[in-house]
């Protein structure tokens, strides 16, 4: 095989590989801060005045300090996100972060991100990493400060503080606005409503106990 017919499977390939991965589509200029005010919104934000953007649109700084974990937070946990919403800079580029906070025993429900693949790097802690593919087939694994792990786009996921101190991680995405949809509030407090008696059958619980977790009774 000549040197020309190698360089030519591999740009190919190079090029297959990089479409497999992207998901957001590939911008079609330089820049394009997000306008949320233009109330324009295809598939992204319409693009502010190239002439209005300036540096300050592609700083944010607020990942920097750790989430305020109120005392009435059941899950334990909290999280501040940087996606094109609170980041406009980030729009059209397919990217987006997220910080989550912990303390001992809190932890993120399981959930799923439709538009994303998630990198996890933990910042503090340690944190047990779960995600569930279509086959029911459980990943597991404890993760440590300067450690990475990643839940492929879809799967159902979750983070757990196992350790006996405060953690923290943030995480990346491959797309400006990943969605976030989990489980429980998706089935239990969806509008309109799932039926009752579909929630019985699902989880082989009675329909009493569904209107207890739609419901729950104040303590």
């Amino acid at each position: 095989m000549s040197p020309t017919t190698t360089c030519a499977i591999l740009l190919v390939l190079a090029n297959a590989i990089s479409l497999a991965f992207a998901y957001d589509p590939d911008l079609l200029q330089d820049i394009c801060v997000a306008l949320p005010s233009s109330g324009v919104k295809v598939n992204g934000y319409a693009c502010k005045d190239e002439a209005n953007v300036t540096a300050d649109d592609f700083f944010f700084g607020g990942l920097a300090k750790p989430s305020v974990i109120l005392d009435n937070n059941t899950a334990g946990s909290a999280v501040k996100l940087a996606t094109v919403d609170e980041f406009p800079g980030l729009n059209t580029l397919g990217i987006s972060m997220v910080r989550a906070d912990y303390r001992v025993g809190g932890f993120t429900p399981p959930h799923t991100h439709p538009r994303a693949t998630e990198i996890v790097f933990v910042l503090e802690g340690e944190l047990q990493a779960g995600f569930i593919i279509t086959n029911n087939k459980h990943f597991t694994r404890t993760i440590k400060k300067g450690e990475v792990f990643v839940f492929p786009k879809g799967s159902l996921h979750y983070l757990k503080n196992i350790g006996n101190t405060y953690a923290s991680h943030v995480v990346a995405f491959n797309s400006q606005n990943p969605g976030a949809l989990f489980v429980e509030p998706a089935l239990f407090s969806a509008t309109p409503s799932v039926p009752d008696d579909v929630l019985a059958k699902t989880f082989q619980i009675s329909v009493e106990e569904v209107e207890q977790i739609k419901n729950p009774k104040p303590k």
